[in-house]
């Protein structure tokens, strides 16, 4: 089996993690290790002579893997998703990062992740993506972004004003939201920054997604649920004559008059988790969800 590795280079504190997990993997038996070119230049400075024989693959590039590790923080595992994309391979987060609330284990458990890798023996859950395309604009057609895990985000520029954005839902209109921006959200993107704009926890197997405006400038202008089979379109105006599009983190300045169609991705992530643990669990010890503050 081939196992692709992906990660950042924020992890020096956490190097005798990173020597174990890699010793274990480099003596696991009928393994074959492809690393991320990048990480790989990283580990050779963290690792030294400990640094495993592996494949080197540039992930812009056609690869393939029958499991890939994310090795950092959600961030990391966002990289590794939209980098997998269309080729469905099964994601392992390993969590060096400050929360890691998609990560299947932290670092410190190197023996049982490479235990659970080699054997297969994990549950894969099958996550809803967004995917977003230009439906009106000065570039209308040429802009297409096939998958987003976590959430798109219409926002205003840092020294604009607020934003106007009008909204369509299947084509019938839902609002014009004055804000500083709205968050169209997966259920896997419900705990991230849906949540910290006010919005609702989501199931990760709920087939739905949240729009939830950011600072609205009307208090009676809430998040609502619609289904994932759903098409929400979004047309923002700004004063500054551009707006910023973040998806999963990646960021795009579009002009104003530029019509964004958001709708279901026909891929989805496939998302490792480690058997015994669930979502609620989740919650209660990242989240600490229903946890009596001391």
């Amino acid at each position: 089996m081939k196992i692709a590795i992906f990660g950042n280079s924020y992890q020096d504190e956490h190097a005798d993690g990173l020597r174990r997990l890699f010793g274990a993997l480099g003596r696991a038996e009928e393994v074959t290790l492809a690393i991320q070119h990048a990480y790989a230049d990283y580990l050779r400075t963290v690792l030294g002579d400990a640094m495993p024989v592996a494949e080197l693959f540039d992930p812009t590039c056609d690869f393939s893997a029958g499991l890939a590790l994310s090795i950092g923080g959600d961030g990391t595992f966002l990289h590794t998703a939209f980098h997998v994309g269309d080729k469905q391979i099964p994601i392992m987060g390993i969590n060096t990062g400050h929360l890691g609330y998609l990560s299947a284990a932290p670092l410190a458990n190197a023996g049982a992740i490479v235990e659970a890798a080699v054997s297969g023996d994990y549950l894969v859950e099958a996550r809803t993506m967004l995917s977003v395309s230009r439906a009106l604009g000065p570039e209308a057609g040429n802009g297409e972004w096939p998958c987003a895990l976590n959430e798109v985000a219409i926002l205003r520029q840092a020294s604009a004003s607020m934003i106007a954005v009008d909204t369509t839902v299947d084509s019938q209109p839902l609002a014009r939201y004055l804000c500083d921006g709205l968050i169209v959200a997966t259920p896997t993107g419900s705990t991230a920054y849906n949540l910290s704009a006010g919005g609702p926890i989501l199931a990760p197997s709920a087939p739905s997604w949240v729009l939830t405006p950011v600072a609205p400038h009307s208090l009676n202008m809430r998040p609502i649920v619609v289904a994932d089979s759903a098409v929400v379109e979004v047309e923002p105006h700004s004063r500054a004559g551009f707006f910023t599009l973040s998806i999963d983190g990646m960021v795009w300045t579009l002009p104003e008059g530029t019509r964004l169609r958001i709708a279901r991705s026909k891929f989805h992530t496939n998302v490792v988790r480690l058997r015994g643990t669930t979502f609620t669990d989740s919650l209660r010890e990242k989240l600490l969800w229903g946890v009596a503050h001391q």
